[in-house]
């Protein structure tokens, strides 16, 4: 499949105007670019909240959110929608009760949370292993089901696909960090959701033999029920993928905590916010836009079962509804999945930037990432972009190796970070509402997540990995608690202020949140 001169012509109008909007907001009253970290790295301290709820989307929502969860929509059906919409619940969890300590304690890094509250040790052994997965599982993972997409749609060679994809993402947001990225990320999720919006309407069409969508969606459900159960029974061919009740009560719960909640890529945005209401606004319509995103992606994936069987990789079920487009039409809906794959690329970019600079470089100077002359400052802002531009020609060169021999590459991403999440998990709660807890008893959560992950995968290959994470998450916890109670914690290694947080929401919030509970209620009840 080629694009036609029209499509291509739209592509290029959108990615000169995304490219200059972005230098544009980057700027601050005199023209000039970020000055210091606080600049670069959270935008100044000063997003509003409708920049935070469409960043927080467009850095979650990209080729393998687009692509790979199409393709499990594809193989397994609706349930994979339960990343999605449990999504929405977790956020509402972080909002009320995580983010009310990050900003009281001023904190700009999940890393120097955990010096803050345990001790050095453990900050930079997460933040060395933070910089592993974001570069070698989430930034490789971007841009190769991208470059999928690019390839299938345009034609062209996937390298070369994959290079235009990155050094585009790693230009777009060298000049200005943080604040270019979430700036502009509600034109790319606008982007994003028309054209998300566009191939389900289609897609449905084509199957209702017109423009019927409803007599559309009658036949998808009839012809497939076996796609349009969210919880599935263990004699389903996927139960290993979403065991059940797992998905509402168990290692799911782990899985999305400490992606939404303690994952630099995603919680930057709300700490980048001028004050906790405005974070918790922002927080509230990213949980509606993500009630929103199985209509978007996995819709047309179910769909492709009927359009386009037979597909030799389920990854291809996204692209390939892409061909019902138009001429023109192709062209805008392409350039909504490269938004969202640029957007989430130049998200992971910032923050390994964020993470290399502030949490490795700046403490193997001895000298606290706020603090110093101005020269000083410029200096980390400099060592940022140069960790940015590594870390995307690492990404480019790992990429097929990793990921491309990936059946499902979004499972492949939920149960490799599945060794990791949920000590990160337990180190994090227990940091935030047990004093008791320290350096030692975290570092133990942390190092038994790994080793009993990789046991319980050689020992009990039949257990699913969600399964997997919720009992891991359970010794790991006792683990943590045990060792930290027979061990003493250092003098004065606690330094984040609990005692003055309050957990109250305003009115806004509280009807927000109630608005997205009772839809995920229906939802869950209609497709149970």
């Amino acid at each position: 499949m080629s694009l036609a001169p029209i499509d291509i012509a739209v592509i290029v109008i959108y990615a000169i105007f995304i490219f200059g909007l972005a230098q544009w907001v980057s700027r601050d009253k005199k023209g000039a670019g970020p000055k210091d970290t606080t600049d670069y790295f959270l935008a100044s301290k000063n997003l509003p909240w409708w920049a935070i709820g469409a960043s927080l989307i467009a850095a979650n929502i990209s080729a393998e959110q687009i692509v790979g969860m199409a393709g499990s929509g594809y193989a397994i059906g609706l349930a994979i929608a339960s990343y999605e919409w449990m999504a929405a619940l977790t956020l509402l969890i972080v909002g009320k009760f995580f983010l009310p300590i990050f900003l009281r304690n001023e904190i700009y890094t999940m890393p120097q949370f955990l010096e803050r509250r345990y001790g050095k040790n453990i900050r930079t052994l997460m933040a060395i292993f933070w910089l592993a997965l974001y570069v070698f599982v989430n930034l490789t993972s971007i841009i190769w089901l991208g470059s999928i997409a690019v390839t299938k749609v345009a034609g062209i060679d996937q390298m070369l696909a994959l290079v235009i994809l990155g050094a585009f993402a790693l230009l777009y947001q060298i000049r200005g960090g943080l604040k270019a990225v979430a700036l502009t990320d509600i034109v790319q999720v606008t982007l994003l959701v028309l054209g998300g919006l566009i191939i389900a309407w289609l897609t449905l069409g084509k199957l209702g033999d017109g423009q019927d969508i409803l007599a559309g969606w009658h036949k998808l459900t009839s012809s497939i029920p076996d796609h349009f159960h969210m919880i599935l029974k263990k004699g389903d061919p996927h139960y290993t993928d979403l065991p059940g009740l797992s998905v509402l009560i168990g290692g799911m719960w782990i899985a999305n905590l400490s992606y939404w909640g303690f994952n630099q890529y995603i919680i930057q945005r709300a700490l980048a916010a001028k004050d906790l209401p405005e974070a918790q606004k922002g927080i509230i319509f990213a949980a509606g836009l993500k009630l929103l995103m199985p209509v978007i992606i996995v819709l047309p994936g179910i769909a492709a079962v009927l359009l386009a069987p037979g597909l030799p990789k389920p990854d291809e079920a996204y692209p390939t509804m892409m061909r019902l487009l138009p001429t023109g039409l192709l062209g805008l809906v392409f350039a909504a999945l490269i938004a969202a794959i640029i957007a989430s690329t130049a998200s992971k970019i910032n923050s390994i930037a964020t993470i290399f600079t502030l949490d490795v470089y700046a403490k193997m100077k001895g000298q606290a990432a706020q603090e110093g002359k101005q020269g000083h400052e410029r200096h980390l802002v400099l060592v940022g972009r140069i960790a940015a531009i590594v870390a995307i020609i690492i990404a480019i060169l790992t990429a097929k190796p990793l990921v491309g021999a990936s059946e499902q590459a979004f499972q492949f991403i939920q149960e490799f970070t599945g060794f990791f999440t949920p000590g990160i998990t337990v180190i994090f709660l227990l940091g935030l509402f047990w004093k008791r807890a320290n350096e030692a008893g975290a570092i133990c959560a942390a190092v038994a997540s790994v080793l009993l992950s990789w046991l319980f995968k050689a020992e009990w290959s039949s257990l699913p990995f969600m399964d997997r994470m919720g009992v891991v998450f359970l010794i790991a916890l006792a683990l943590a608690v045990v060792v930290s109670l027979v061990t003493p914690a250092k003098a004065g290694a606690d330094t984040i202020e609990t005692g003055d947080v309050r957990y109250a929401t305003n009115a806004g919030f509280n009807i927000g949140a109630t608005a997205v509970c009772l839809v995920l209620v229906a939802l869950y009840a209609t497709w149970w």
